[in-house]
């Protein structure tokens, strides 16, 4: 009789404990599928779910605040998601919010996001439908990144091609790393740039004083205009003196020396000629005897 007690009494206690483990899960699973709660329903349209099942959750500001109630296919570029809302979070949620699709971490299941929207808009209502934007898919962005290291991979080539070229090539790059007496070179006529600019710019500011002879021609409009009239009286005198000498030809005193002078420079002129044309005829000879032998 008292090990059918006892029988009796572990039965009881394994079906206690099996009853209040199955209470405590409908109560937390339905806790989490928001069955206990008192809930609203929205919904979105998407082009394209990317993978979001029924029961996933639906998040606002980071929080979980609902689930994903059903999935239906409209046509084949429209798929209509209802939401599970928890009432709690209608006033915050505004009729300009917008829902998307991520992902709970890299390769964590699929989770939907609600924008806040801005506060100046009305709290949705029941049943009202939210704009959707296009969830980023994993192939797209795997598309992305492997032509990302592909352009990395060929800008790599490139600098390795870039390298050994100027390792290796005789260029002024080349020259400028791996040859010294190059880069000595350049360095001193770098150095004696920045001399001759620095005596550039001591000459520039000697010039804008207005002190020397040179400054006055640039600056000085008194000392221009003096500078001109003396050209000018120059260039008169100039004149002169050559109107005085052609007189001085034809005078009777003078013209028999202007005569022989002009008969000698002729002489002279004469005897140049000759002696070209007795050069080119003994180079043509020499040419001549050249080929000859």
């Amino acid at each position: 009789m008292t090990k059918d007690n006892g029988f009796t009494w572990k039965l009881g206690m394994f079906v206690t404990i099996g009853m209040l483990a199955f209470i405590l899960t409908i109560y937390f699973v339905g806790k989490q599928k928001n069955m206990f709660g008192s809930t609203f329903l929205l919904k979105s349209h998407f082009k394209n779910v990317s993978g979001l099942k029924i029961g996933n959750n639906v998040r606002f500001s980071g929080i979980n605040v609902g689930t994903v109630d059903a999935i239906e296919l409209i046509t084949d570029s429209s798929v209509v998601v209802d939401l599970l809302i928890e009432n709690d979070v209608k006033s915050f949620i505004k009729t300009d919010a917008k829902a998307s699709i991520s992902s709970d971490g890299l390769m964590g299941d699929k989770v939907l996001i609600i924008s806040s929207g801005t506060s100046v808009k009305e709290s949705v209502k029941n049943n009202d439908i939210l704009a959707s934007k296009s969830a980023i898919e994993i192939e797209d962005l795997m598309k992305s990144m492997k032509k990302s290291l592909d352009n990395i991979a060929l800008i790599s080539e490139d600098l390795a091609q870039f390298s050994y070229k100027v390792n290796n090539s005789k260029g002024a790059l080349s020259k400028m790393i791996i040859d010294e007496e190059f880069s000595n070179t350049l360095e001193s006529t770098l150095i004696n740039l920045q001399t001759s600019s620095d005596e550039f710019a001591k000459f520039t500011t000697k010039m804008n004083n207005r002190k020397g002879a040179l400054s006055k021609m640039i600056n000085d409009e008194k000392f221009s205009k003096s500078l001109d009239s003396t050209m000018s009286n120059l260039q008169s005198g100039t004149k002169g003196l050559s109107e005085n000498m052609e007189a001085a030809k034809s005078s009777f005193l003078l013209k028999g020396y202007f005569n022989k002078k002009e008969k000698a420079d002729d002489l002279k002129k004469t005897n140049v000629k000759r002696q070209a044309i007795l050069k080119q005829k003994k180079d043509s000879i020499n040419r001549i005897i050249l080929k000859k032998n």
